[in-house]
């Protein structure tokens, strides 16, 4: 037998002596430990560029629309009040 069977086993016996009020307290524990593992885990992959991650750069379908942000700016920007589409003398 290899080492973690053994600890297995002995774990398994362990569990086996405890008494039932014990048990869920147990369970939440092990919860725990998964829960642990899991985020080392997370922390251990590679990590993925902030920026898409965060905005979702490159998610909107459009190809390159560098080239055509004057185009779009226009298109955004009301040329009498700017960016808003009411005029800033209004009450």
């Amino acid at each position: 037998m290899n080492r973690s069977t053994v600890e297995r086993q002995q774990l398994l016996e362990a569990v086996s002596a405890l008494p039932d009020g014990v048990l869920l307290e147990l369970a939440n524990f092990l919860d725990y430990l998964r829960y642990k593992s899991a985020q080392r885990r997370e922390l251990k992959s590679p990590p993925a560029n902030f920026l898409v991650s965060v905005a979702g750069l490159g998610n909107s379908g459009q190809q390159d629309i560098s080239e055509r942000d004057e185009e779009i700016l226009r298109n955004e920007i009301d040329p009498v009040s700017g960016w808003s589409s009411k005029s800033s003398n209004s009450v």
